[in-house]
């Protein structure tokens, strides 16, 4: 052997042993000799204390699955005992996170180009601690410490990549000042873990049923969410999967907070970036708006719900998380309810948007949401402040501090409504839109008894109190729909037409109407009326008016004619008359929005010879829910008189023949022309 193979030999044989001993040195070190030191960097470079107060070990085994020459490369198991990181100062004392045991291996090649790679990480018996306090401090922001020279230390050049975190019992206390949350989260393992697919049935179906992790845990919750007690109960499976999105993690959940109900099955993907999560979701409680507290997403008042539909959430899209309920069936009090719903997290606010349909819509579940919810239906919904026993137009208040929170683009179709026989509702379309606090309903669309009740609706919702503005058209109701139990209209080619336009300020409809300003004109042509019509109408002032005027027979009404002004919730007629065929009946006075009473009289003047036994007017006072009508103690003017007095009325004649309706063929078929026409030429 040459001098250059011998020391080429030695070298070699140096370094191996050199090697050997540093493995054996490596093998049988005490690793708990470092902890002082560990503890104390690791404390350094997190700004809070932590320790290993228990056992530290380092097990060199080769690594499973491995192939080639790789296989030979022992990886170091890293096994460490009774783990805590304590909180931030302000926190005073108490552990964020503690662990019985972590275990996990590194892969060594990785660490050539400088990455700490971690497929698995175990922890055992976890427990954490999560704080917020009002002002935004919370304990899960690590604040780093400054370098030597005062400013933030540079990134380092190591990169780290962990794969899935597995656990087994744990518990979470989570304590939030900013929204009222106080919960206590207990992990418990399953006796034998449960497929994925089985508690998919359960929720009628659902997510596509991919390769996810069996269930492992179970888990209950307690304490309140924003201020409501919360309830839960579910399973979860054993993997978080960092790295792998192929790997969903399950989860199921039923959980009461309130009076409101969720029940879910579906699976979190992407968890490292809280990528996506596929569920099937039912929901249910006393009343939409009640959500408000939970999710933040405005919602109107309704009666019980319930639901059930896909929910797919997109949490990484750039313009905010975007969550989609799709095709979900439901019911709001009686009526159906299906659908898609999207909503997008994004800034200023977010925004719900959707198309909503229900087949058949129970007007008493309509009547909330067009402020004509009873008594009984508020304080069934548990409303604050349910409508006096003593008042007619609605008193609940407008939640316009919601308006602001977020904006909505949603369209409604209610194919058909369910009703009694004494609104003879058809069907019903809007769009709703709510921008920046400012709630349009452009159009809000009825059919009604053969014809349409069109009108555009905006509340600005940014100023106190709100300020609205309604337009409605009313075209074409055709009174034998109108009143079908009255016998006298079946063969009636009578029709109703109105316009109403009014603007107030006030946060509910009684304040709206209250301080209201514009105008309502109204035209009914070829009609009858009788007390059996007032008492099918339940009015019983009409029906004393209809008997004190025309007995107990039925009366042709050539036509009723009302124009009347609104300043300042009073409403006054500028023309109101009824022409029948015996007489002609003008009614004057107020009708008083503000404080809902009446003070009118009615005045009646006989055609030709025919004479009233009624030697006095009529009045009606009172209040909208109990009027009074009685016979005024000044007598009749002379027959004629007002028919001259109608005279002065030229400008409200004219305006009202906008309504008169033309017939098929382009003819003004209506009754009520010639008179408008006799009216204003006077």
């Amino acid at each position: 052997m040459t001098r250059s193979l011998r020391i080429l030999a030695g070298s070699v044989l140096a370094l191996a042993v050199l090697l050997a001993v540093l493995l054996v040195l490596v093998a049988t070190f005490d690793w708990n000799r470092i902890k002082p030191a560990l503890n104390e960097r690791v404390s350094a470079e997190l700004g809070r204390s932590f320790a290993i107060d228990g056992e530290l070990e380092v097990i060199w085994q080769r690594e499973d699955g491995e192939g080639g020459w790789r296989a030979l490369v022992p990886w170091p198991h890293f096994v460490a005992e009774k783990l805590r990181l304590g909180n931030p100062e302000w926190a005073k004392g108490g552990d964020f996170v503690s662990l019985e045991r972590v275990e996990f291996r590194v892969a060594p090649l990785p660490l050539l180009w400088r990455q700490l790679s971690i497929p698995r990480i175990d922890l055992g018996a976890p427990r954490a601690s999560v704080r917020r306090l009002a002002d935004g401090r919370n304990n899960w922001t690590f604040e780093l410490p400054a370098g030597p020279d005062g400013e933030e230390e540079k990134p380092s050049g190591w990169t780290l990549d962990i794969g899935t975190i597995g656990f087994d019992k744990g518990r979470v206390q989570v304590d939030d000042a900013q929204t009222r949350t106080r919960l206590d989260i207990v992990v418990d393992p399953l006796g034998k873990p449960i497929a994925f697919s089985e508690l998919l049935p359960d929720m009628g179906g659902g997510p596509a049923t991919f390769a996810a992790q069996d269930y492992s845990f179970g888990w209950q919750a307690k304490g309140s969410y924003r201020g409501h007690p919360l309830d839960g109960s579910g399973k979860v499976g054993g993997l978080l999967a960092l790295q792998n999105a192929d790997l969903p993690l399950p989860l199921q959940a039923e959980v009461r907070a309130g009076d409101t109900r969720v029940a879910l099955v579906g699976t979190l993907t992407d968890l490292r970036a809280l990528g996506a999560l596929d569920l099937r979701m039912q929901l249910s409680g006393k009343s939409l708006a009640q959500l408000y507290p939970l999710i933040g997403v405005t919602l109107p008042e309704t009666p019980a719900y319930s639901t059930d539909g896909r929910l797919l959430a997109n949490l990484r899209e750039p313009g905010g998380a975007k969550f989609l309920y799709q095709d979900f069936n439901g019911r709001i009090g009686g009526s159906d309810i299906h659908g898609d719903l999207t909503y997008v997290a994004r800034q200023p606010r977010p925004k719900l948007s959707g198309a909503l349909t229900s087949e058949q819509l129970r007007f008493v579940d309509l009547a909330p949401l067009i402020g004509a919810d009873s008594r009984s239906g508020q304080q069934a919904r548990g409303v604050a402040t349910p409508q006096p026993a003593g008042k007619v137009l609605p008193v609940e208040a407008f939640r316009t501090e919601r308006w602001r929170v977020m904006d909505a683009d949603v369209t409604f179709t209610g194919k058909r409504i369910q009703h009694s026989e004494k609104l003879p509702f058809r069907d019903l379309s809007t769009h709703l839109v709510l921008n920046d606090g400012q709630l349009r309903l452009e159009p809000l669309r009825f059919g009604v008894a053969g014809g349409a009740l069109d009108a555009d609706i905006r509340l600005d919702g940014r100023r106190a109190p709100l300020t609205g503005k309604a337009r409605l058209q009313a075209r074409h109701f055709k009174l034998k729909e109108l009143l079908p139990n009255v016998q006298a209209m079946r063969s009636s080619l009578g029709e109703l037409n109105a316009q109403a336009d009014l603007s107030g300020t006030g946060n509910s409809v009684a304040a709206l109407l209250g301080t209201a300003n514009g105008e309502l004109r109204m035209l009914v042509n070829d009609g009858t009326i009788s007390r059996n019509l007032m008492e099918i109408a339940g009015l019983n002032v009409g029906n004393y008016l209809v008997g004190r005027l025309f007995g107990d027979e039925e009366v042709k009404i050539n036509c009723a004619a009302a124009d009347l002004g609104v300043k300042d919730g009073l409403m006054t007629p500028r023309l109101f008359v009824f022409d029948t065929e015996n007489a002609l009946v003008r009614v004057e006075g107020s009708a008083n929005l503000r404080n809902e009473r009446l003070d009118l009289s009615v005045n009646p003047e006989s055609k030709g010879m025919r004479v009233f036994s009624l030697r006095s007017p009529l009045y009606v006072r009172g209040t909208f829910k109990e009027p009074q009508a009685g016979v005024q103690t000044v007598p009749l003017v002379v027959r004629g008189a007002g028919m001259v007095a109608l005279g002065v009325a030229v400008a409200p004649a004219a305006a009202l023949l906008a309504l008169v309706a033309p017939a098929a063929g382009g003819e003004v078929s209506s009754t009520c022309a010639p008179l408008l026409q006799q009216m204003g030429t006077r």
